[in-house]
């Protein structure tokens, strides 16, 4: 009988790297991204204050931006890369400059990517590299491309300059053998995502997993996505590589569907969202040898079976097919025990400017209120952490009484 377990409750390994003043810092932040209204009221005064230009920056980056980002720029990152690199957790530089028109934007944040791309290359605590395909070409240039709709003369061109832009990014990281995750997007750009992705694994993980396509296993449509991807890898002969997330775009994508009168594209429920992803991950492990996989969850279920899965089919903690990631800030439970023993893990660590970085830190906040319990549980490990240091801290401070 296997009585192989993980305790993902293990707070003294979840925080041994934070100190008594950061975990404060870090319970207070939560407690406040525990009342909704207080979080929706923040985030809508923050993005007007940046719109008038108000001097909050400093008060920003003092704050959310420490905890969910690396820093402004690649070398900031550097004490957070060291700092999880010591727990043997690695990290994934995500420029997180969104929403953008301009080529000239385009063409610094292809840039910006091909140097996350060269960083990774350079350091083993960095195993991926990652972009979002908004990041370099206009959303609704993709929503055209998506509809199937004709191009005017001037749209060839920039659509032309973007796939350049993305082979550019890919083709560069297959040729330093430098593995990179292509973003998940809204549903109605999705398609023309995918083909890219697509495209970009027939050409380049031909010998090994080098461009990753993120899967968003809230769709209803996804699971069977994912085995019809693998069998056109097998008879491209490429290596299917996947990253399987639940998803980060529910709210919207459920009401555009209704404002546009089209069937939602969101599972009917969590239960339904939870049965995929695990049916996913299930697929992957069965197929191992042909997919490369990333469990991209904070969910502590979905992680303990995979990892026990793992340890029961008796294949190595650390294959290099199987990976685990959470996003910088959130669920250290699940990284740091994961690291503990001895499986693959990784952390998201947005970096960029602190207005560029905004729009990701406000869809950060909302996402965490919106998920039922995450924020209450990331308050209940911290509290019962700062509770342990603080009851050790009497014991060994009481006198010795007389044998």
């Amino acid at each position: 009988m296997n009585d192989f377990k993980i305790n993902f409750q293990d707070t003294a390994t979840a925080f041994a790297d934070k100190s008594d003043s950061e975990l404060q810092e870090k319970f207070w932040l939560f407690k406040v991204m525990n009342f909704a209204p207080l979080v929706n009221l923040g985030t809508r005064l923050t993005d007007f204050a940046f719109s008038i230009q108000l001097p909050i920056k400093g008060l920003v980056k003092r704050t959310i931006f420490r905890q969910f980002c690396g820093g402004e720029t690649i070398e900031e990152c550097q004490p957070t890369i060291e700092k999880l690199g010591a727990s043997h957790i690695g990290t994934i530089l995500d420029y997180s400059v969104e929403g953008k028109l301009s080529e000239t934007v385009f063409e610094s944040t292809k840039k910006e990517i091909v140097r996350t791309v060269t960083r990774a290359k350079a350091d083993e605590a960095v195993p991926f590299a990652v972009f979002k395909t908004t990041g370099v070409a206009r959303f609704d240039i993709l929503e055209k491309i998506n509809a199937k709709r004709e191009l005017l003369k001037g749209e060839v061109a920039e659509w032309e300059r973007a796939l350049t832009r993305v082979v550019e990014i890919c083709g560069y990281a297959h040729s330093i053998k430098q593995p990179i995750f292509i973003d998940a997007e809204e549903s109605w750009i999705q398609d023309a995502i995918d083909d890219l992705a697509t495209e970009m694994m027939k050409r380049y993980n031909r010998e090994e997993p080098i461009v990753y396509n993120t899967i968003q296993l809230y769709r209803h449509d996804r699971l069977e996505f994912l085995k019809e991807s693998h069998r056109k890898a097998k008879a491209g002969g490429y290596i299917l590589a996947v990253k399987l997330v639940r998803g980060a775009y529910m709210e919207k994508e459920r009401a555009r569907a209704e404002e546009l009168n089209y069937p939602s594209p969101i599972q009917p429920n969590k239960a339904a969202t939870d049965r995929d992803f695990n049916q996913a991950v299930d697929y992957c492990l069965d197929n191992i040898e042909e997919i490369a996989f990333v469990a991209g969850t904070h969910n502590e279920e979905s992680v303990c079976r995979l990892a026990e899965q793992l340890h029961e089919k008796r294949i190595k903690h650390n294959h290099p097919h199987v990976f685990f990631s959470q996003l910088y800030g959130m669920s250290d439970n699940l990284s740091y025990v994961l690291a503990k023993h001895d499986y693959n893990v990784s952390k998201y660590v947005p970096y960029g400017a602190v207005k560029d970085v905004v729009p990701y830190l406000i869809r950060r906040a909302q996402e965490n209120t919106a998920v039922m319990g995450q924020v209450s549980r990331e308050l209940d490990l911290i509290d019962r952490e700062l509770k342990r240091r603080n009851s050790k801290l009497n014991k060994t401070s009481l006198p010795q009484t007389e044998q």
